[in-house]
């Protein structure tokens, strides 16, 4: 998982690029609804599954820093994982802060999440920030 792929162009619609971790790029979807995050591993391959086991790990521990940063950090109780990709054929991961009471509980988010507002630039600089010191996250800004 050394080569970063290009991001599928219906990511990038829809989200962030936030940044760099260490097993791929980390993108926010554009909804502020919920905190949203989706990694895209460094692979071209299309499952998770598939990936040799230290790049399983890899991705996985990331997913879980980004669990730990929502829970501890933004105070969800509840985190949705998951990596479909019947829409979108590059291997991508969901990690959503979910709380009773959110725009779409208890339903999944997937089709249930109406329009939100995007986040502001001052927002997005300040979860860029945040997750560079509980995620590693790489920035352009921080090289």
């Amino acid at each position: 998982m050394t080569t970063i792929p290009d991001i599928h162009p219906q990511l990038l619609q829809d989200c962030h690029r936030l940044g760099q971790l260490d097993s791929g790029t980390l993108l926010l979807s554009r909804n502020a609804l919920l905190h949203w995050f989706i990694l895209v591993p460094n692979t071209g391959l299309a499952d998770l599954l598939d990936l040799p086991d230290t790049d399983q790990h890899r991705v996985l521990a990331d997913c879980s820093a980004l669990s730990r940063f929502l829970k501890e950090d933004l105070g969800y109780p509840k985190v949705n994982f998951a990596g479909l990709g019947n829409v979108v054929p590059q291997m991508h991961l969901h990690v959503i802060g979910r709380r009773e009471g959110d725009a779409c509980w208890p339903r999944p988010v997937w089709g249930a999440l109406p329009e939100g507002g995007d986040w502001s630039q001052e927002t997005l600089a300040d979860i860029r920030g945040a997750l560079q010191g509980a995620c590693n996250l790489r920035t352009p800004d921080a090289g």
